[in-house]
């Protein structure tokens, strides 16, 4: 993407630019609110955050005949952004024309690897939706109660198309390896053996308010039940007998992706997506080969600091086993948590100019999902719902769940990591719904390892133990430029890919396990975290150096978070815009 963005640069430098009218504003104008509209009807899951009434009692169509009209309705687009060059346009809409045709190119580019037919990844995928959303529902009116019933209505459908979809990657070759199959087998089976009458999806009726009748919320709740008994659960008994019956034993026995038909071309395609880069996987592997020695000497000077006499290995080795170092119970770890994310809201204005209006709460992940699931996540909220965001804390294992790495882990997932990233660009609402709405994953998880990184200068770490653990979170993202490349394109087993973790990083075996079962599952995504908070770091190193005492670091964040999600190329060039902006300011 870097390259191509230079790429126009150069050649709009070459040629003198013709003066932008009103007739091709008015026709990105309505490119724009046509390509909004596409978006809503595809993703009702994302405009229904937004408080589309229309989009909340919908699921998105996942079957092959609608990827087939996304596509040429992507084409068209695609035609017609083409047809409208930056050099006619004036203003904001010359970065929104830009954006736009990364978004589509970058569409068009994965639906032309069929990736529906890989619909599910180590702890997440089609059959989790319907939890999540429950998880996340809020019913205020009848309207709302309606809307989450037809939602349980086309969850039957939704089933039914993502398990074509699984098939036909058993045809061709594209399935998930045997571990990860394992792993969601088990989530399967339990969803399907789950009492109905407490059910999770019924769970939006539990906080209807006083004011809707009672005697109506309790047959919109039998509505619910009967969906769920007569529809919902056997299709969830079809999807653990297809797992076990059908796709378990055609499970490939390779962990590379490289191995399944044109899993090559798809592994860099998913290289450029997630890093939002021209990195090929190879120069990502040196990068993270590079990381690894350089955290690992700040990590052993650390160690020098806590008086330790042992070698690294043993210091491991005492810190994954002292009891000093964990929560004795699952409430004892929530509220840790949450008084470190309190400490962190103290210190928000000394480094932000804006902060979100947004709350967010400090959860437990549900106990029925914790097994197989990340130490913490960030659930987003939606300002027009009315539903704050959410920090989630694994709270099982808790022999697995160090005390010291929980500072890094609160100001990565709440703030200033990903909650005040996200709610903030929630509330941009001068911003198009398509960058409002974008997940360039590199900038996204890119700002939430900067965070962490932030906390040393807010004073989060407050013993050489806790800044041992943020180096080992900061490590584990190196490790995982060595492990995601490792897998899937050098082919190692997962031994090989577990020594970076194990030699390198205090991380628990149980969180080291549930890591390289997410990277086998989901190629590429780990690879965005340490190359976009690289260019976060070198971008305010420019900053810093260019405009001397006059620079404001709040300023440089608001630069940053203030236009939402964008390729880290398109970063980079609005903070250069940005910086001869405050130059120009100078008396």
């Amino acid at each position: 993407m870097r390259r191509f963005v230079i790429g126009m640069l150069l050649a709009a430098a070459a040629v003198l630019p013709a003066a932008a009218g009103p007739a091709e504003a008015e026709r990105f104008a309505a490119l724009e609110a046509e390509y909004e509209a596409f978006l809503r009807r595809e993703d009702p899951i994302t405009a229904g955050a937004e408080d589309d009434a229309e989009a909340l009692a919908r699921l998105p169509d996942a079957s092959a005949e609608a990827d087939a009209r996304r596509k040429t309705a992507l084409e068209d687009f695609a035609r017609r952004i083409d047809a409208l060059p930056a050099n006619r346009l004036d203003g904001a809409d010359v970065f929104d024309r830009d954006y736009l045709a990364y978004d589509i190119a970058d569409r068009l580019a994965a639906l032309s690897f069929d990736e529906g037919r890989i619909a599910f990844q180590n702890d997440s995928g089609f059959h989790t939706l319907g939890d999540y959303l429950a998880r996340s529902t809020v019913i205020r009116s009848a309207a709302d109660a309606e809307a989450w019933l037809a939602r349980l209505a086309a969850l039957p459908a939704w089933y039914d198309d993502n398990i074509k979809n699984l098939r036909r990657g058993i045809e061709t070759g594209w399935t998930q390896p045997g571990i990860v199959v394992e792993r969601v087998l088990r989530i399967a089976e339990a969803q399907a053996g789950a009492p109905i009458e407490t059910d999770v999806l019924l769970a939006p009726f539990a906080t209807a308010p006083a004011t809707l009748d009672p005697a109506t919320v309790a047959e919109w709740k039998a509505q619910a039940i009967g969906l769920v008994r007569e529809q919902i659960r056997p299709r969830q008994e079809q999807f653990a007998a297809f797992l076990k019956d059908e796709y378990l034993p055609k499970a490939r026995s390779s962990l590379a992706t490289v191995d399944m038909p044109g899993g090559e071309d798809w592994y860099e395609f998913q290289a450029r997506h997630h890093t939002t880069t021209t990195l090929t996987p190879d120069e990502i592997h040196d990068i993270g080969l590079a990381e690894v020695a350089r955290i690992r000497a700040l990590m052993d000077g650390v160690m020098a600091e806590t008086g330790f006499a042992g070698t690294f290995a043993e210091f491991l080795q005492f810190l994954r086993t002292d009891p000093r170092f964990y929560a004795s119970s699952r409430l004892q770890l929530l509220e840790k948590a949450s008084e470190i994310a309190k400490r962190a809201d103290d210190r928000l204005p000394g480094l932000f100019g804006t902060l979100p209006r947004l709350t967010y709460g400090v959860r437990p992940v549900p106990e029925d999902q914790e097994e197989g699931y990340t130490t913490g996540r960030y659930f987003p909220g939606s300002p027009q719902l009315g539903i704050a965001g959410g920090y989630m804390v694994n709270t099982g294992k808790l022999d697995q769940r160090p005390l010291y790495e929980l500072p890094a882990l609160t100001v990565h997932e709440a703030v200033p990591g990903h909650h005040l990233q996200i709610a903030l660009t929630q509330e941009l609402g001068d911003i198009p719904y398509y960058r409002r709405n974008g997940g360039a994953t590199a900038y996204v998880e890119g700002w939430g390892l900067y965070a962490e990184y932030l906390g040393e200068e807010m004073g989060i770490y407050r013993d050489a133990y806790e800044r041992f653990g943020r180096l080992s979170y900061e490590m584990w993202r190196a490790c995982r430029l060595v492990a995601d490349t490792g897998i899937h394109w050098k082919r190692w087993d997962i031994e090989q890919a577990r020594a970076c973790f194990t030699d390198n990083s205090a991380l628990a075996p149980h969180n080291i396990q549930t890591e390289l079962e997410r990277y086998i599952s989901w190629p590429g995504q780990a690879l965005a975290y340490k190359i976009g908070e690289m260019k976060l770091k070198e971008l305010r190193a420019r900053a810093a150096e260019a405009l001397g005492g006059s620079f404001d670091v709040r300023r440089y964040h608001d630069a940053v978070l203030l236009a939402g999600p964008m390729p880290l190329a398109m970063l980079e060039a609005r903070i250069d815009a940005w910086i001869a902006d405050e130059l120009a300011k100078r008396p």
